[in-house]
């Protein structure tokens, strides 16, 4: 069994053409996946946006939020006033019906214990409260 080009008059010249079937082979499988994968690119999940306006509402006024500061000892203040973890829960219930958009800024000391943290936070969650956030300082470069 020979291996090499034959051509039409059977001399030794190297086959001038190129072989393009493997390239076809190639091209025809990537244009069915291709095919196939498109319609699920293409698929969006039907959503309805908010609009943006252009109008000023002056009404709109950024509300402070309550702050609840815990102590490397483990204390709870609200507001600057010392509460304990029952009295907490009371209070921002108390809060929150008043003001149902009522926006929780807790401060912890780096110090404390992340259970001490936990419970503040489901504290707050049992109170209904569900805007909270986390009081950080800025790193100065």
């Amino acid at each position: 069994m020979a291996f090499g080009s034959f051509s039409q008059n059977d001399d030794d010249t190297p086959m001038a053409e190129i072989n393009v079937t493997p390239l076809v082979d190639v091209m025809l499988v990537l244009l069915i996946i291709f095919m196939i994968t498109m319609p699920v690119l293409t698929h969006s999940i039907p959503l309805q946006l908010p609009i943006a306006t252009d109008e000023k509402t002056d009404e709109i006024k950024p509300q402070k939020p309550v702050r609840l500061a815990i102590s490397p000892a483990g204390e709870y203040f609200l507001d600057d006033k010392q509460v304990a973890l029952d009295e907490l829960k009371i209070v921002l219930q108390q809060q929150h019906t008043k003001n149902p958009d009522l926006v929780l800024a807790i401060a912890a000391d780096k110090s404390v214990a992340y259970e001490r943290v936990a419970d503040a936070l489901q504290t707050a969650q049992q109170a209904g409260v569900v805007k909270i956030g986390f009081e950080t300082e800025v790193e100065n470069r």
